[in-house]
């Protein structure tokens, strides 16, 4: 399963010491209502081993995470058929995050839920200082993501192989 942290109450659900109800548990993540959920259906996804946030997850454990977000977010849709979907992670304090255990937030929507708005009002947002500054910026950006995996090359004689071993050939 992988470390766990004292004093952290996700940790201790993981643990089967800490109050909440389960939803789903497979070898590597655990999907439970939060005791104060935003919405009905309010379900949080957590890695069972600990990790403070996702930017500290290794690739794998990130990809089980998200495979079962993507489990239970499908079953909360159709279970509950809600109007929307938040998907909600946040990386420190100032991102709203409150427990230093990696977790992503299921939250079902409806007209008049009490959750509220999670972006500014519109023209209220960011605003970039110019287009070169901008521009600058992508470059940046793109620079530190690097260039993509190179694509699988395609055997061209595989498939007339096959065919002639076929026919007798």
């Amino acid at each position: 399963m992988g470390a766990l942290e004292q004093d952290c109450v996700f940790c201790e659900i993981v643990a089967d010491t800490g109050e909440a109800r389960v939803v789903h548990e497979d070898e590597h993540t655990l999907a439970f209502f939060p005791l104060a959920p935003a919405t009905r259906g309010h379900t949080l996804v957590v890695p069972k081993a600990h990790t403070a946030d996702l930017w500290v997850m290794d690739e794998a454990a990130a990809q089980r995470l998200f495979h079962t977000v993507m489990l239970v977010g499908r079953a909360l849709r159709e279970v509950l058929r809600p109007a929307g979907l938040n998907v909600v992670n946040s990386t420190g304090a100032v991102a709203t995050q409150t427990v230093f255990h990696t977790h992503v937030h299921l939250v079902p929507r409806g007209p008049g839920d009490k959750m509220g708005s999670i972006w500014p009002p519109k023209g209220a947002g960011f605003r970039y200082e110019d287009e070169a500054a901008t521009d600058a910026l992508a470059a940046r950006l793109s620079a530190a993501i690097g260039p993509p995996p190179p694509t699988p090359t395609h055997r061209a004689n595989t498939t007339s192989a096959r065919s002639a071993s076929s026919n007798g050939a």
